[in-house]
């Protein structure tokens, strides 16, 4: 697909246009005055330009550098509009799929925009020219009876949402594409751009496409805006919706036409192929990231802005270079990001917080094994030797100094000059008291409010003891009537225990430890 795009604006224009769609959703209850400085920077960026308007397709000669400064200087105004576009497109689409994917529609979506492909087909076929409003408006009548079709059959026979969505989608494109066939058959039919629809040509955005765009963008923000908590309660709970008198069946449809209205604005530049990619893609990369709302709906609206940047840009670098297919891709690496290195959800996070979890895990393991070695001996002598360590654990003695060391690398420990013995610190005393405390409490409510067998909760504490919050701990010590002994008859680290900590003489020189007074 050739890539036709002009140059066109200012640097401080395109500057004002990238910090819009995150201005746009600082709050939920952010002032309707927001939103009309919105709408007025975006219609200042549509002001005629006196730049030079040559044809990217012939400006082969051009290496990567000049072409990426042609594109920041903003000297043509199809390739404003087609940034533009793309950018608005991006905002839209981004907050309404915020929306459909906590609503778990993703389908939805993809229904919606093979749907209205017969409506653009008709929008052309009014006055035989790709006018703006005549396609849009047949496009979201074509979306509505898509919809209204959906919820018929969902309603009216056994059949699932999902498969009515996928009735309504085959069977819709299918009319869309035998119009869009017959359209091309027409005398001048090859060139009325209609088939750009398919796969979307953002060369092809003009001034009234984009100004078509604004003001979708504008109503979806400013219904979101006043409707937050309707559209709220019932993406979540839509039962409790109807029990306090939300009228949900009203928003959804509500819903719907604004849903309708993103996927319209889309098919300029992304096609009906790949519009649900950018209703989908930002809003997951955004739901990967946090857990509120309108947290989610702001990253998904910079997220899509972003992508639809990108996707221009990337494809004024070279001819031939689709800009929807950019588009998607750029969203697509955003939701990688997202995906990999989500402070929460991430796979590195993940992955990172079991591999701290599984090494405090074992710290913490070592830790009660030279408390238990010193409550073998009845806590005479304070040091623990690497030898006595091991045998407890079950391990070499050169494991047993490796854990050792980690321990000390925590200032859990002390090691004696030689290396040959722990001393517990203060803080490991603590810690280590506080996890055979929470061993010996788990087994003993175990044992009394579960009522399983004493030999039988071993395995179930070793699991719990890492866990357990002091909160927790003390509601249990307080159903326990404050007990001093498990189910084994050994004694519980109450919290003098925990606070208790001695610094004896050491036994060999250089070695310093802490330990339980017997």
């Amino acid at each position: 697909m050739e890539l036709e795009k002009h140059m066109g604006g200012t640097r401080n224009r395109q500057t004002m246009t990238a910090n819009l769609g995150a201005h746009a959703m600082r709050a939920e209850r952010a002032p309707l005055s927001h939103v009309f400085s919105l709408l007025s920077l975006l219609l200042c960026l549509l002001c005629p330009s006196s730049g030079h308007a040559a044809r990217i397709g012939d400006l082969v000669e051009t290496d990567l550098a000049e072409q990426a400064l042609r594109f920041f200087t903003f000297q043509d105004p199809a390739v404003r509009y087609a940034l533009l576009g793309s950018m608005l497109l991006g905002i839209t689409c981004g907050l309404l799929g915020g929306f459909i994917v906590v609503r778990k529609m993703a389908l939805v979506g993809d229904a919606l925009s093979h749907a209205v492909l017969p409506g653009v087909a008709l929008g052309f076929l009014w006055n035989m020219s790709k006018d703006p409003v005549a396609i849009f408006v047949g496009a979201v009548l074509a979306g509505l009876l898509g919809a209204a079709a959906v919820h018929l059959i969902k309603h009216t026979t056994r059949l699932k949402e999902d498969t009515a969505l996928g009735l309504v989608l085959a069977s819709f494109f299918a009319v869309g594409i035998c119009l869009v066939t017959m359209i091309q058959r027409l005398p001048n039919g090859n060139k009325s751009g209609i088939d750009k629809f398919l796969f979307g040509q953002a060369a092809a955005i003009g001034e009234g496409d984009v100004k078509l765009m604004l003001v979708a963008t504008g109503l979806a923000v400013l219904m979101i805006l006043l409707f937050y908590k309707e559209f709220l309660v019932t993406s979540f709970d839509a039962g409790f919706a109807r029990s306090v008198g939300f009228p949900v069946q009203a928003i959804h449809y509500g819903l719907m036409l604004l849903l309708a209205f993103a996927v319209v604005i889309a098919l300029q530049a992304v096609g009906v192929v790949l519009v649900s990619a950018m209703l989908i893609t930002p809003a997951a990369a955004a739901y990967l990231l946090t857990d509120r709302m309108h947290r989610l709906l702001a990253l998904a609206a910079l997220f899509g802005l972003c992508a639809g940047a990108l996707g221009a840009f990337l494809s004024f670098l070279r001819p031939n270079l689709p800009t929807g297919p950019l588009m998607v891709l750029a969203a697509t690496a955003v939701f990688v990001l997202a995906f990999l290195f989500g402070p929460r959800h991430g796979v590195v996070a993940r992955w990172w917080r079991r591999r701290s979890g599984a090494a405090r895990i074992q710290r913490e393991n070592t830790l009660k094994a030279v408390y238990h070695v010193l409550e073998a001996r009845e806590f005479k002598g304070e040091g623990v030797s690497l030898r006595e360590l091991a045998e407890r654990r079950r391990e070499t003695v050169e494991d047993a100094r490796q854990q050792a060391v980690e321990l000390r690398r925590h200032d859990f420990a002390t090691l004696q000059q030689d290396g040959n013995a722990i001393y517990l610190t203060p803080e490991g005393w603590q810690r280590a008291c506080a996890i055979v405390r929470n061993h010996r409490l788990w087994e003993l409510y175990l044992t009394n409010a579960a009522h399983i067998a004493a030999d039988h909760v071993h395995e179930d504490a070793e699991k719990i003891e890492h866990v357990l919050g002091e909160e927790v701990v003390r509601l249990i010590e307080k159903r326990l009537n404050y007990a001093t002994h498990d189910p084994h008859g050994r004694a519980i680290p109450g919290l003098a225990d925990l606070r208790r900590g001695e610094a004896p003489a050491s036994p060999l020189p250089g070695a310093t430890g802490y330990g339980r007074s017997t």
